[in-house]
């Protein structure tokens, strides 16, 4: 895999409409953006200080792959078109080639749906307090990281970079963007994590969680936008690995995570710096996901 360094100043060709925690979004024209995945690293909301090296390739070609494999279940935001055309530059269009994709301008819903096969993460900490998530009522007597009897939605809130997303009931997600908005939002992430599941499980990685972010194009029609099934947005765990009652072995963000969670820090910016062995560390962790899922280094 090509592994080159992105620095947002490298596109000056093309206006600036959005930094993310871990994406810069592009204006093309009135109909299309250029979405560049870069290799930062956000944990609890806040971007650390030290990228992951190739990270944001591998993010993108995860991504690119699940967009394709649940095409028919969900359409998407991407694009076809020639990024050499697009920058103006096709030495700069070769070296981001890896990272970027051309994408249906949308109107993104203000919420992140997020399914849960699994108890973990806030999901168990709400679970243990109220014995549920998301006012999804849950089985008594889980223990952590146990799978559930079926999928569950539980939707948050859509925070700006540096804040805290929030878990809110469905009934809140309805209020928020409408009834029938939200059963379509709902139905779509269930069913694309359940045959997303399916086939990750074939190659030996449990999707325990994920999230999705959807959007309206300008015909009012839904579509999966962002990011979808990666190390970033879901829990990945081994299967060979995996047993309920302990925080399973993981290729994802989690690593980090559990880094951070011994350090005396209180998860608001700036983040601290993490240790060479650590990023190392976590840039394998992501490429084992890549490679288990799709088989290629």
């Amino acid at each position: 895999m090509e592994n080159s360094a992105y620095k947002t100043e490298w596109i000056s060709s093309l206006p600036l409409l959005y930094q993310g925690k871990v994406r810069d979004v592009f204006e093309i024209d009135a109909e299309r953006l250029l979405i560049i995945a870069s290799d930062r690293l956000s944990a609890y909301d806040v971007v650390l200080p030290e990228p992951i090296p190739g990270k944001g390739e591998i993010l993108t070609r995860i991504s690119n792959f699940w967009f394709n494999y649940t095409a028919a279940l969900m359409p998407n935001h991407c694009l076809e078109g020639n990024l050499s055309e697009v920058l103006g530059d096709s030495e700069l269009a070769a070296r981001l080639e890896g990272r970027a994709v051309i994408v249906r301008r949308m109107k993104p819903l203000p919420v992140e749906a997020i399914v849960r096969g699994y108890i973990i993460g806030s999901g168990w900490k709400d679970y243990q307090q109220t014995g549920q998530v998301s006012g999804v009522r849950l089985p008594a007597g889980l223990q952590l990281a146990e799978k559930l009897p079926e999928p569950v939605f539980t939707p948050s809130t859509k925070a700006a970079a540096g804040d805290h997303d929030m878990n809110i009931s469905f009934a809140e997600m309805e209020n928020r963007i409408g009834a029938e908005l939200a059963q379509q939002v709902r139905d779509a992430s269930l069913n694309i994590y359940t045959r997303a599941a399916e086939f990750a499980r074939s190659r030996g990685i449990i999707i325990a969680d994920t999230k999705f972010e959807f959007g309206l194009d300008n015909n009012g029609k839904l579509r999966i936008i962002d990011e979808m099934l990666t190390p970033d947005s879901s829990r990945f765990w081994s299967l060979k690995d995996y047993r309920a009652g302990i925080s399973p072995p993981s290729y994802d963000k989690q690593f980090i995570r559990d880094y951070l969670e011994t350090l005396d820090w209180d998860k608001t910016a700036p983040g601290p710096k993490v240790p060479a062995e650590i990023i190392q560390a976590t840039t394998a962790k992501y490429q084992q996901a890549w490679q288990h899922l799709v088989g290629e280094t």
